[in-house]
C-alpha cells in the first residue's frame, strides 16, 4: 500500500496516472526485480523532465541458460500514448554488444516500440518481446577477466549513476552463482539486488562472451612454438588471415555503428529542415499581411492629411466672414414657408412651456387648479398652430 501511495506520488504530473500505476504495480508483481524511482531524464535537446523508470533485471533464455539482463525502461509523462524509452544498463563487468536491437549506447530499438499503440500496447508484452529478441542476441557480454573495468559509457539518453564513473579496480577473481530460475511460470523470480544479479548466470557461467572478446591466436615468434592442431601447422598465413579477418568484423561493426549513428543524426536534421521550412512559410504570410496593412495605412495617412488641409481652409473661411446673426440666418423664400416656420417654432414652445408647467406642478410651485387652466389655454393654442400647419403644407404640397 505503502509502494502505491509513493507511486502515486510520482506520476502526479503524468496525464494517465491511474492507468499507469496500475500497468506499473502489474509489471513489478511479476517481474520482481524490477523496481521503479523517480529521476531527471536528459533529452537529446538537453532539456531535463522527471521521468518515471523501471530499473532492474529480466530473465532471458540463451542457449538452456538464463540470464539476468540489466535493463532500464523510462515512462513517458503521456504514457500509454508514446513508446517508453528502454535502455541496457550494463555493469562494469558486462560491454553491451552491438545488434539490430541495442546501439552501443545501449538504447533498444524493438519492432514493438516502433509499431507502438496506445490502446493495445503494454509493458508486459514490451517486457516479453525483450526477453524474446534477447534470447536471440543477448545485447551484452562478459569482458575478460585480467581486464580493467571501463568506466559506464556516456550517453546522451540516459542520467548518469552516482558515483560515475565508476573506480577503478581489480577485477574480482569470478561472479558469484545465483539459484537458477525455476521452470515453472507461476513462481516468482529473484529478487533484484546490488550490483545486479544478472551479473552471473544461473548456472555460475558468466554472460556469454562476444567474439570480440576472444583473444587472436599468438603470432609467430611471439608464442613459442607452433603448436600442432589435427596434424597441421599454424603457419604464418593462417594468423595472418585470422587477423584480417578479426580487423574485418571491427570494422565492419565499427562502420554500421556509424552509419546508425548518421541515419539518426540525419533524421533530425531532416525533421529540422521541416520544421525551418513551415516556420518560413509563416513569416512569409506575416510580413505579406503586415506589408498590404502597411500600404492600406498610408492611404488612411493621405485621405486624412487631405480632409486635414480642407478643414484648415473652411476655419480660414469662416474666419474671414463676419458674424452671422441668428434670427436672420434662416431666411424663407416666400411668406407662405415663414408663416409655417413661425408657426412650428411657437408650437416648439408651447410643447416645452406645457413640459415646464407639469414639472411645476410636481413640486409643487402651482396647484393643481393654476396647472389646469394654464394647460388648457396652452393646448387650445398649440391644437390652433398644429391645424395652421397643416393647411400650410397642403398649400405648399409639402409631405403632411
Amino acid at each position: 500500500m505503502a509502494n502505491d501511495d509513493v507511486l502515486k506520488q510520482y506520476l502526479s504530473k503524468y496525464r494517465n496516472r491511474d492507468y499507469t500505476s496500475r500497468e506499473v504495480i502489474g509489471v513489478i508483481q511479476v517481474y520482481r526485480s524490477l523496481t521503479f524511482r523517480l529521476e531527471a531524464f536528459v533529452f537529446n535537446n538537453g532539456s531535463r523532465k522527471d521521468l518515471l523508470n523501471l530499473e532492474g533485471t529480466i530473465p532471458v533464455n540463451y542457449k538452456g541458460a538464463y540470464y539476468n539482463i540489466p535493463v532500464c525502461i523510462w515512462l513517458m509523462d503521456t504514457h500509454p500514448q508514446n513508446a517508453p524509452l528502454c535502455f541496457v544498463k550494463p555493469t562494469p563487468d558486462m560491454s553491451i554488444k552491438v545488434s539490430k536491437y541495442v546501439d552501443s549506447n545501449g538504447k533498444i530499438y524493438l519492432p514493438y516500440l516502433h509499431e507502438w499503440s496506445s490502446n493495445g500496447s503494454t509493458l508486459q508484452k514490451l517486457i516479453q518481446c525483450m526477453i524474446s529478441a534477447f534470447g536471440e542476441l543477448p545485447p551484452v557480454y562478459s569482458k575478460p577477466r585480467n581486464e580493467a573495468r571501463a568506466p559506464y559509457p556516456v550517453n546522451s539518453f540516459m542520467p548518469q549513476p552516482p558515483g560515475y564513473p565508476y573506480p577503478q579496480v581489480s577485477p574480482t577473481p569470478g561472479y558469484p552463482t545465483v539459484t537458477p530460475y525455476p521452470t515453472t511460470s507461476n513462481l516468482p523470480y529473484p529478487s533484484y539486488g546490488t550490483p545486479y544479479p544478472g551479473a552471473a548466470s544461473t548456472n555460475g557461467t558468466p554472460y556469454p562472451p562476444a567474439a570480440s572478446a576472444t583473444p587472436y591466436p599468438p603470432a609467430a615468434g611471439y608464442g613459442g612454438p607452433s603448436p600442432d592442431v589435427g596434424g597441421g601447422t599454424i603457419t604464418e598465413e593462417h594468423i595472418k588471415a585470422s587477423l584480417l579477418s578479426a580487423v574485418e568484423d571491427k570494422l565492419r561493426r565499427r562502420l554500421k555503428e556509424q552509419s546508425q549513428q548518421s541515419q539518426a543524426e540525419l533524421e533530425t536534421l531532416r525533421r529540422t529542415q521541416q520544421e525551418l521550412r513551415e516556420g518560413k512559410s509563416r513569416l512569409e504570410d506575416i510580413l505579406a499581411r503586415l506589408q498590404r496593412e502597411r500600404s492600406e495605412l498610408d492611404k488612411n495617412v493621405v485621405v486624412l492629411q487631405e480632409k486635414e488641409r480642407e478643414l484648415q481652409s473652411a476655419i480660414e473661411r469662416l474666419g474671414e466672414q463676419e458674424g452671422i446673426d441668428v434670427d436672420e440666418a434662416v431666411v424663407t423664400t416666400a411668406p407662405l414657408y415663414s408663416q409655417l416656420l413661425n408657426a412650428f417654432a411657437e408650437e416648439a414652445t408651447l410643447e416645452d412651456a406645457i413640459y415646464y408647467m407639469g414639472e411645476a406642478l410636481r413640486k409643487e410651485v402651482i396647484d393643481l387648479d393654476t396647472f389646469l387652466k394654464q394647460v388648457r389655454t396652452l393646448a387650445r393654442r398649440q391644437f390652433t398652430l398644429r391645424a395652421l400647419m397643416h393647411k400650410c403644407r397642403q398649400k405648399a404640397q409639402l409631405a403632411c
